[in-house]
């Protein structure tokens, strides 16, 4: 999978300089509020999107991506912005490389819409470990459930048809392509707002926010509170097998 992510390089800068993605990082930027004494990490950092508009203004980010290829290229736009405080480390969101309580700020952008339920809340527990008591996460994703029953999920489904076919007989390609993903168990497996909420109460997080946007995204903003049952027992029976992840490429 790993080696998959490598070969999405110029198309992920493409996508993270089209407009809508600037605008979700500047929101994201703007909910972070970040500051010179943060140690922040960028779970699922891609080419660097929120690492490169984050780095000029805190003291240091590590930046988490399981593609070395998109790494690689983060790492010559931060030496070419001659930003020295951005580390790289390849890994992936359910086992973070980073010490416990060694950030102040761990925020993320269309990344964990690639893992299932499981590995989402997972991924949650392993933020809240590396976060400090008190620090925050701010996580832009996919936000909606592939399910005709609810309006905001038949809102999103219908307008990204109406995109697609609009776009002619590649956009009718691309509407097949992703039917059969979906099909054979392939495609993202984005969570809605009220999953999210939940998760992030059951792993120990407070202050918890949604912000729903006007397409199929949102942005959870929380705060790291005390040291939760489910962290320890998470922490005791961490066996699990890694998971690729990375910003997203659709």
């Amino acid at each position: 999978m790993a080696k998959d992510w490598d070969q999405h390089v110029l198309q992920a800068e493409e996508l993270a300089n089209s407009d809508g993605f600037e605008r979700l990082r500047d929101e994201i930027v703007g909910l972070a509020a970040a500051g010179p004494d943060d140690v922040v990490v960028d779970v699922g950092a891609g080419t660097g999107l929120l690492t490169l508009a984050l780095a000029p203004c805190v003291a240091k980010v590590w930046a988490v991506d399981i593609s070395e290829a998109m790494l690689g290229h983060l790492a010559t736009k931060a030496a070419a912005a001659e930003l020295a405080n951005v580390e790289t480390a390849a890994a992936n969101a359910v086992r973070l490389p980073l010490a416990d309580g060694s950030a102040s700020l761990v925020v993320s952008n269309y990344c964990y819409h690639h893992l299932s339920d499981d590995d989402k809340e997972r991924g949650l527990v392993e933020v809240f470990r590396v976060l400090r008591p008190g620090g925050r996460v701010v996580i832009g994703d996919m936000m909606f459930r592939v399910q005709i029953n609810d309006p905001r999920s038949r809102h999103v489904i219908v307008s990204k048809i109406r995109a697609l076919v609009r776009r002619g007989p590649a956009g009718l390609l691309r509407l097949l392509k992703n039917a059969l993903r979906m099909l054979f168990g392939r495609w993202e497996q984005p969570a809605d707002a009220d999953w999210w909420r939940r998760a992030l109460e059951r792993s120990g997080y407070t202050d918890i926010r949604v912000h729903l946007l006007e397409h199929e995204g949102g942005i959870i903003t929380a705060r790291r509170g005390v040291r939760s049952r489910r962290e320890k027992r998470w922490r005791r029976t961490r066996k699990d097998p890694l998971v690729p992840f990375a910003t997203d490429h659709s």
